[in-house]
């Protein structure tokens, strides 16, 4: 096939869902007959999914979930890519769609959120001097690319958010508070969270940073570096005005790079920052302890990569 001839779908939709567990079995059975690969969340709050496949495939799924009433008004993202950018197909019932693990959680997005702002709105905002912009991101998503001047948050996972916005609120409660994420979904609680605490000027990015690259009137104009994703592709281009600009850092030896990759040590298994040549150098390992971990698969690993290019070659040949 020729180049782009897949897309990746985003999307995600707050709806009441009380059989979930079923609908999580039937969707799954759904996705695989339909030869769709990628990663869906169903919890009693909604659904929220990345899938890849074919621009055939991904129209009739597109479809098949407007088809259903719940979903009728469902936006979906697209990327078109060239191939699958994911290797399996799982849909997995959980309790909620982002974990933030809040006791007696009473913020509902269907009815207590933060103000939408379509691309340009945000855009312009963005400019204002008194404006505070939060990343509604981890640390590491944050690492290889953000927004200009965005606070970086304290956290690892969205499970650690209510406490940092907890500590942090009072310094925010007379500001203007912009939030923005992937896709948009985390942005929906997370402005909840902001206003429980006091925080009532919030507004959130409608569509995330994926619709915002792609808007015809930013072009993805204040964003430095390359926005994570969630699947094999890793990261990806967002501002669309200028040359790609590299913000992150190789663990190792400190030279801009954006490339991550998964530490070599299974019982470690950290993403992180790392070029070509220190991949090599240290086994595609994050810390020396990693590296001389009797598990490490760094082996295994390389004869993995040098059996996928010794197939393309023969491909080409």
């Amino acid at each position: 096939m020729t180049t782009k001839d897949y897309r990746v779908l985003l999307y995600y939709k707050y709806v009441d869902l009380p059989e979930f567990e079923e609908f999580a079995e039937q969707h799954l059975a759904y996705c695989k007959e339909m030869g769709l690969k990628g990663r869906i969340i169903v919890a009693p709050e909604g659904i929220n999914g990345t899938v890849s496949g074919t621009i055939e495939q991904t129209d009739e799924y597109m479809a098949h979930l407007r088809a259903d009433k719940r979903f009728a008004d469902m936006t979906f993202k697209i990327d078109e890519v060239e191939r699958h950018a994911f290797r399996k197909m799982h849909v997995r019932p959980k309790p909620e769609l982002v974990n933030w693990s809040i006791e007696d959680d009473d913020v509902d997005p269907k009815t207590f959120t933060g103000k939408h702002l379509k691309p340009k709105e945000f855009y312009e905002m963005l400019q204002d001097d008194d404006t505070i912009v939060i990343d509604g991101r981890n640390e590491y998503e944050y690492r290889i690319g953000h927004f200009r001047n965005a606070i970086k948050p304290a956290v690892n996972t969205s499970r650690e958010f209510p406490e940092w916005i907890e500590k942090n609120a009072d310094q925010w409660k007379d500001k203007k508070v912009l939030t923005y994420c992937t896709g948009g979904i985390r942005c929906e609680k997370l402005t909840g969270i902001l206003k429980k605490n006091g925080v009532e000027d919030v507004y959130q990015l409608e569509g995330g940073i994926t619709t915002y690259s792609k808007d015809p009137e930013t072009k993805g104009r204040y964003f430095d570096g390359k926005m994570y994703v969630f699947d094999e592709r890793i990261a990806v281009p967002v501002n669309q005005t200028e040359e790609d600009t590299v913000i992150a850092e190789c663990e190792h030896c400190g030279k801009k790079e954006d490339r991550m990759i998964n530490c070599s040590n299974p019982l470690c298994n950290r993403q992180y920052v790392c070029c070509e040549e220190c991949e090599i150098e240290k086994h595609a390992a994050c810390t020396d302890e990693c590296r001389e971990h009797p598990e490490n698969r760094w082996d295994v690993e390389k004869r993995k990569q040098i059996d996928k290019y010794e197939r393309a070659q023969s491909r080409q040949a």
